[in-house]
C-alpha cells in the first residue's frame, strides 16, 4: 500500500503550527558538525520551544533530521514507511508509520522503525552523524545505530510526568551509558544530572528578544482578546497536569474584577476541571507569531504553576519571554524561577492564592517602575538562544575533536546505513 498523506491523521499535526522568527538566523559563527539527528517525544508543529529555537539555528548549518514519535494507524492494511514533512529552516520532520498491529508488540515495532528510518537514512547518504535525544524511549528504535556524537538534551524530568512510561528511568541509565555530553533544561536539573553522568551542563531556557520585543512596540490587538477587560492577568504554555488549577480557581473568585487570559491547548486532563467563572476566558492554542501581540494586551503575566513532582525540575521558558515582552511577572514558588529571577527581584514570587493576589496588585503598578524595566533588561541582555546554541555547539566540536576514530563504530563513505531485514514487515521504496 502506498504511504498515507497527513490527511489520514490529522491528531498529528496542530491548527497552530509555530514558526521561529527572523533571529532564529543571526548566529553567523562558523562550525562544521556531522549531520544531526533528533529524537524527540514532541511533535514538531505542538508548540514553538526548546527543541525548535535549537535544532532551527542547527539547520541554518547543516542537514536535521527530526524524527516523532511513531503513528499507528487503526488498520493493518498500511505497511511501515516514512513521512517527511519539510519546516522552516530546512528542518525535515520525520514520521514512521506504523500499522496496528504493531501496537501490542513495542520490540517489533521498535524494529520495524530502525529498518524504517535507516532505509530512509541510507537514502539520503547520511553517513557520518550526531543523535540528539529529547526522550530516552527512542533508544528501542536507535540504539543499533552507530552515531559519531551522542547528545542527550534532557530538558524535563520527564519520568514525573503525567503518563510517563514505567520503563522511562531505566532507558535513561541506558543513554547515560551512551551520552557524551548531557544537557539540561535548567539549574535544578542540573543538580539531579550531574550526579548521573560526568559530562552534564546546564542550559536554562533562553529568550528570543526581538520576538517578544515586538510586544514593547505597536501591535493590532487579536479579534479573540479585544473584547476582554482589563486589567488583564496572562498565561502562556500547555495546560496539562503542571497548572495550578485550584490557585487559578481561587484567584479568579477572590477578584472577579481581574480577566484571566490562558492561551495554551489543554492536554492530558479534562478540560471540566478547569474554574469555568466568567472571568476566565480560554482562548486555546496559538501560534508562536501570534503570542508578541496577546502579551502585549496584558497587565501582568503569570507562572501558576502547581507544587508537585511534574514540577520540581522545570526551568519555564516563559519567564524570560514575559519580561522581554515587557510585562510585570508573578509566579509561585518554581526553583529555577526563583534563581535567578526572584532573587534579582525581576519577577515576584507568591505560594498561596492571597500573597498572590497581593503580587498581581503590585505587579499592576511595576510598568512605571523605571529601575525594574532597567535591571530587568540588563539582565535579558545577558541570555539568548544564540547564545545557548553557540555554547553547545562549541561543547560539541570539542568532544569530536577528543574522540579517535575507531573503525567499529565509525560509519565509513562507502559502508551502507541499510538496516538487516529481521523483522517481519515489509518496507516500500522511500516516497
Amino acid at each position: 500500500m502506498p504511504p498515507s498523506s497527513t490527511v489520514e491523521a490529522p491528531l498529528r499535526a496542530s491548527a497552530t503550527a509555530a514558526r521561529p522568527s527572523a533571529s532564529a538566523a543571526e548566529t553567523t559563527a562558523p562550525y562544521t558538525l556531522p549531520d544531526l539527528v533528533c529524537f524527540a517525544h514532541l511533535h514538531w508543529d505542538f508548540v514553538w520551544q526548546r527543541p525548535q529555537h535549537l535544532l532551527s539555528r542547527f539547520a541554518q548549518h547543516g542537514r536535521v533530521f527530526y524524527v516523532e514519535d511513531a503513528f499507528y494507524h487503526n488498520d493493518d492494511l498500511i505497511e511501515p514507511h516514512v513521512e517527511i514533512k519539510e519546516r522552516d529552516n530546512g528542518v525535515k520532520v520525520v514520521v514512521v508509520h506504523l500499522p496496528q498491529r504493531l501496537r501490542a508488540d513495542e520490540a517489533a515495532a521498535d524494529q520495524a522503525q530502525f529498518e524504517v528510518l535507516s532505509h530512509y537514512f541510507n537514502e539520503q547518504g547520511v553517513r557520518e552523524y550526531i543523535f540528539w535525544y529529547y526522550t530516552p524511549m527512542a533508544l528501542g528504535k536507535s540504539r543499533q545505530f552507530t552515531p559519531k556524537l551522542t547528545v542527550y538534551d534532557c530538558m524535563d524530568e520527564l519520568a514525573a510526568f503525567k503518563f510517563a512510561p514505567p520503563e522511562l528511568k531505566k532507558r535513561e541509565q541506558e543513554l547515560f551509558t551512551k551520552a557524551d555530553l548531557v544537557f539540561t533544561g535548567g539549574h535544578t536539573l542540573y543538580e539531579s544530572k550531574r550526579e548521573q553522568h560526568p559530562d552534564a551542563h546546564p542550559f536554562p531556557s533562553s529568550i528570543d528578544k526581538a520576538h517578544f520585543g515586538q510586544a514593547r512596540g505597536p501591535l493590532a490587538e487579536p479579534a479573540d482578546q479585544a473584547g476582554i477587560a482589563h486589567p488583564r492577568i496572562g498565561f502562556f504554555g500547555v495546560v496539562d497536569e503542571r497548572l495550578d488549577i485550584e490557585l487559578l480557581r481561587e484567584l479568579s473568585q477572590a477578584h472577579p474584577e481581574w480577566q484571566f487570559v490562558i492561551i495554551g491547548p489543554v492536554v492530558k486532563i479534562d478540560p471540566a476541571i478547569l474554574p469555568r467563572t466568567a472571568n476566565v476566558h480560554y482562548l486555546g492554542g496559538k501560534d508562536y507569531k501570534e503570542l508578541p501581540a496577546y502579551l502585549k494586551g496584558w497587565d501582568v503575566a503569570t507562572l501558576l504553576f502547581a507544587d508537585n513532582e511534574s514540577t520540581k525540575f522545570i526551568s519555564p521558558t516563559k519567564t524570560p519571554e514575559y519580561l522581554a515582552a515587557g510585562n510585570p511577572v508573578v509566579s509561585t514558588p518554581i526553583r529555577d524561577v526563583v534563581r535567578p529571577y526572584g532573587d534579582l527581584n525581576l519577577v515576584q514570587i507568591a505560594d498561596n492564592a492571597a500573597d498572590f493576589g497581593k503580587a498581581i496588585t503590585k505587579a499592576l503598578t511595576q510598568r512605571e517602575d523605571a529601575d525594574w524595566r532597567k535591571r530587568t533588561d540588563d539582565y535579558l541582555a545577558t541570555i539568548s538562544w544564540d547564545q545557548t546554541w553557540q555554547q553547545m555547539v562549541d561543547l560539541m566540536q570539542a568532544r569530536l575533536t577528543a574522540k579517535t576514530p575507531d573503525a567499529a563504530t565509525t560509519t565509513q563513505a562507502h559502508e551502507p546505513l541499510m538496516a538487516p531485514k529481521v523483522s517481519e514487515v515489509t518496507l516500500p521504496p522511500v516516497s
